[in-house]
């Protein structure tokens, strides 16, 4: 029995929601109601977050499988930033059981490399590494300031984020750490071409942590992928700018 935690609401097709690293599925509360209005949205906590408890090992295939296990045998995702990493890999262990997939504010491959210069540098990376074992809160929510910087509605957009913070308790530091290592360490981009399912990749293009040209790569490489850019935004589109959002997720899904 899978254990993970599945708020679901509405009637229609399947619509599976996959938050990012540090929160939970009540980030979606924005959208999720006008989503349910033709759709049965399933809002996932993420192993480790809200009230799921963590899988082992903690890894990005490891969570995937757990996802895969508890949602419905074909579905719509919908993955923002680590979770649309989540997605990426559910689409290659379970292709059969995705539908369509669209990924916000997500990279495939999160830190800079020699051949990859649209992610973050080591050295930031390594502060959040340290700041995270020496002041687990403060860390938490510098990154979410990170997230919404640059964007139009940064204010709104970190409070709102900031609200749901710690609003279905506190993730664990071993499952904070673990998450963080997923994201240093990923490399997806050998693996898109396999990916064939009709992709809707939606960047903010005032995003600072996974910038602009990490999405349009993304939706380059991806066979089957369109790219709906939001103009203001920053990683958290669907915060800042929810109805331009809301209108690029449900054309896609019913086109």
């Amino acid at each position: 029995m899978n254990s993970l935690h599945i708020e679901t609401v509405g009637h229609g097709p399947d619509l599976a929601l996959l938050h990012g690293w540090g929160l939970h599925g009540g980030i979606w509360d924005g959208v999720r109601e006008s989503l349910a209005e033709r759709f049965r949205v399933h809002v996932v906590d993420l192993p480790g977050y809200g009230t799921s408890p963590a899988c082992e090992p903690y890894t990005l295939e490891a969570i995937a499988q757990s996802v895969a296990r508890a949602l419905p045998e074909r579905t719509h995702v919908i993955g923002w930033s680590l979770g649309g990493q989540v997605a990426l890999q559910w689409a290659r262990v379970a292709p059969q059981q995705i539908d369509k997939l669209i990924l916000i504010g997500t990279t495939p491959c999160f830190r800079q490399r020699e051949d990859w210069a649209h992610g973050l540098s080591d050295p930031v990376l390594a502060e959040f590494f340290s700041s995270l074992e020496q002041d687990y809160e403060g860390t938490l929510k510098r990154f979410l300031s990170l997230q919404a910087r640059s964007g139009d509605e940064a204010r709104a957009t970190i409070a709102a984020l900031r609200e749901q913070l710690f609003a279905r308790g506190r993730p664990s530091l071993a499952t904070l750490r673990a998450g963080l290592a997923i994201l240093s360490e990923l490399d997806l981009r050998e693996e898109l071409g396999a990916i064939q399912q009709d992709t809707l990749v939606i960047h903010g293009s005032h995003d600072t942590l996974t910038p602009p040209s990490a999405g349009q790569w993304l939706a380059q490489a991806l066979p089957q992928a369109q790219l709906e850019m939001v103009r203001g935004a920053a990683h958290a589109p669907f915060l800042s700018h929810p109805q331009a959002t809301l209108d690029a997720m449900t054309r896609f899904l019913h086109g």
